[in-house]
């Protein structure tokens, strides 16, 4: 049986998220687990996701912290330690509250760098 689809089409903020993401090279969207992940061969993101132990976050992005800045970014109030994928070193933002785009955008590009293969980095290096 599959996922219930757990996010709106018409979210604007997954629509930036989404053009965020998708400027990448070679990144795509696939729909897990009934919510948005962005992918360049691995997931370096996921739309929507909880609290380890607790709410739902729907309006926020789940992603890979540069291990230097994870304690640093744990701290800060807008970020949370999500269900799952918390175990694994990964953080989610909430964005439900006038989100930075240009810090989203910096997270995004940190995940997606702890991801993707080399000859792809070296393209968004070049760009």
């Amino acid at each position: 049986m599959p996922h219930p689809i757990m996010f709106s089409a018409d979210d604007p903020t997954l629509a930036r998220v989404r053009e965020i993401a998708l400027a990448l090279p070679e990144a795509t969207e696939v729909i897990s687990h009934g919510r948005p992940t962005f992918r360049c061969g691995t997931i370096f993101a996921h739309y929507g996701g909880s609290v380890k132990g607790g709410a739902m976050m729907d309006t926020s992005v789940l992603f890979k912290p540069d291990p230097t800045e994870a304690r640093a970014l744990s701290e800060d109030v807008r970020f949370f330690v999500p269900a799952y994928v918390g175990a694994y070193g990964w953080l989610g933002v909430d964005l439900s509250s006038a989100p930075d785009w240009d810090e989203v955008a910096e997270l995004l590009d940190t995940s997606y760098r702890l991801v993707a293969p080399a000859k792809v980095i070296r393209r968004l290096d070049e760009l």
